[in-house]
């Protein structure tokens, strides 16, 4: 369902050497994020999420910063100077990070969006725009997994466990979003190369 465990090491290998050769900032933030691995950029995104204490979505320039740091990233005041700029282009100080998210997400072609927004409209059985466990359930069948054959885990741990992998790692919250399903795609889909292949793992996956 999500990533491989080899697709996940190579996209974190692969990411990793370019990032430490891109002179780009916005692209260097892009592979350091991804160099974590397919949930990275999601992950950021939820750092900000919970800094917009007043819910405007919105970031000024010290707020930006604070998130680069929070999130574990080595940038120098320049470069994050630079970024913000370069998001911020009206000048108004402040960044909309929804559209900085989707700035950061890996490049995607219309047909691998569509099959992620597929995948995830089957999943979100109520239509609430998030996953829950309520929604997985009688679409991902947790008895087959190792943990739970065994006795070791319940069903409701085999789907937390499920919802996790596109959960950020830093705030699990047992739920995910459009955006967080799309975020954590987009970090998939940059560690495949090959558009049929990647339309092909989507459908097998969730039988669309």
């Amino acid at each position: 369902m999500a990533a491989t465990h080899r697709q996940e090491e190579d996209l974190k290998r692969k990411c990793k050497d370019a990032a430490a050769k891109t002179q780009d900032p916005i692209e260097k933030l892009r592979l350091n994020c991804l160099a974590r691995g397919a949930s990275g950029i999601k992950g950021i995104g939820r750092i900000f999420r919970i800094m917009d204490d007043d819910g405007s979505k919105k970031l000024d320039y010290d707020e930006f910063k604070k998130g680069i740091h929070d999130y574990g990233l080595v940038m120098e005041d320049p470069e994050i100077k630079e970024m913000f700029k370069r998001f911020d282009k009206d000048g108004s100080g402040n960044i909309d990070f929804d559209e900085f998210l989707t700035a950061l997400r890996p490049p995607m072609g219309q047909s691998r969006k569509e099959i992620i927004m597929k995948a995830f409209a089957k999943l979100d059985k109520t239509g609430d725009g998030l996953i829950t466990i309520d929604d997985l359930k009688g679409v991902y069948n947790a008895r087959h997994h190792p943990k739970y054959q065994n006795g070791e885990w319940t069903e409701k741990q085999v789907f937390l466990s499920f919802l996790q992998s596109f959960d950020s790692p830093n705030d699990p919250d047992g739920q995910v979003t459009r955006e967080e399903f799309m975020n954590y795609y987009s970090g998939v889909s940059a560690s495949i190369d090959n558009d049929a292949y990647f339309d092909l793992m989507m459908r097998n996956a969730w039988k669309i």
